[in-house]
């Protein structure tokens, strides 16, 4: 029996010393995205733009000659599953992460990354505070929202619009959005906040806010929130036939908007955002685009996957350089990426993880349901 018990424990000894062909043949980068739930139509937008990536990257070779195996996990588009999702990544070896849409949501995530020691860079996550922590693994190869808050108020009162309505939805995005915006309307004497509150996200009625709004007779309407509330904010409002301007943020660029709300009531709205896919002129993105549209038959619905290959492509720019430790990663990320030539322009980050430069511009929405530049 003693002898017996010698040989397993030097057999598991062996096991434990030797790692596994599949942990030794792959690098592993994790992506915590919306499969489901209310921003699946994002999610699954990410994880198809990161896996094409990551597959154009193997017939390469892969990162110095070792292939990329990309690790999905969902989210659930909500802040409680989030949290999950983040474990289930550490718990699978997974130190450099790919994050997720939606500010909240990345909120939940970021103490079990942090503490694990892995990076991660989100995408969809605007939120100020994210960056205020002084996590020195968190990135974002997305812009933050006093930066959005700052051209959209400037982009109204270009406009002509002096009386201004912000509506938002209490998610950590469109509040602190809106909370910006707000800052930035009381900066400026010309113009006047004549509205601040929020609505219910999920809701199939919006009368009752849009009766308040009415109220106040406001010139333009600046909704901080998600392409689903918006797009229903315009139905209803082209059902009552009140014709006044609403704008919205980033968190509307998504051609479902035009779906929730129909071509004839979504015509004329306007939103600030990153360019969308098929206007990033440069030829990298260019390139990509066309490989990505032969291998899914369409476009990406919004900028918000193009930002997650980014993440991808600074990723793997790091780990080509210095390895797959994080602290090397983020070491990289922080002093040694500038003006990397990424699908939605140069990146570079700042001290925080802030991804440096201006990315906003002011999109139309046609008689034809289409997102034009303006």
């Amino acid at each position: 029996m003693k002898r017996f018990l010698s040989s397993i424990t030097v057999l598991l000894s062996l096991a434990l010393a030797v790692p596994t062909a599949h942990s030794a043949s792959t690098i592993k980068i994790g992506l915590m995205a919306p499969i489901t739930g209310a921003f699946a139509s994002e999610g699954k937008d990410m994880r198809a733009m990161v896996e094409l990536l990551a597959e154009e990257l193997n017939k390469k070779g892969g990162i110095n000659g070792t292939p990329v195996e990309i690790v999905v996990e969902d989210d659930g588009s909500e802040p409680r599953t989030a949290a999950n999702a983040a474990n289930r990544l550490v718990s699978k070896g997974v130190n450099l992460v790919i994050g997720t849409y939606g500010s909240a949501v990345t909120e939940a995530s970021q103490d079990i990354y942090d503490e694990a020691g892995a990076v991660q860079i989100a995408t969809g996550s605007t939120s100020v505070r994210l960056t205020t922590k002084k996590l020195p693994n968190f990135f974002r190869t997305c812009p933050r929202d006093d930066e959005q808050g700052r051209v959209a108020v400037a982009t109204l009162n270009s406009l002509g619009f002096k009386k201004i309505a912000v509506l938002h939805d209490n998610s950590a995005y469109a509040k602190g959005l809106a909370q910006e915006a707000k800052a930035e309307i009381e900066k400026d004497k010309g113009l006047s906040l004549v509205f601040f509150d929020a609505l219910q996200p999920g809701e199939r009625d919006y009368t009752a806010i849009l009766t308040k709004l009415k109220g106040v007779n406001p010139d333009v309407i600046f909704f901080t929130g998600y392409y689903p509330e918006a797009g229903m904010l315009l139905r209803q409002m082209h059902e009552s036939k009140w014709k006044v301007p609403l704008v919205g943020g980033d968190g509307a660029n998504n051609i479902d908007l035009v779906k929730i709300a129909g071509v004839e009531a979504a015509a004329g709205y306007r939103f600030i955002s990153p360019p969308m896919p098929g206007d990033l002129n440069t030829p990298i993105a260019k390139n990509f685009l066309e490989a990505y549209i032969a291998k899914h038959g369409a476009p990406p619905s919004s900028i918000w996957s193009v930002v997650a290959g980014d993440a991808f492509n600074v990723l793997a720019e790091a780990i080509k350089n210095v390895g797959t430790k994080p602290a090397d990663v983020s070491a990289f990320l922080h002093t040694k990426l500038k003006d990397y030539d990424g699908l939605t322009g140069k990146i570079s980050f700042d001290a925080k993880g802030d991804r440096v430069g201006d990315l906003y511009r002011l999109y139309e929405v046609d008689n034809q349901g289409r997102f034009v530049l303006k």
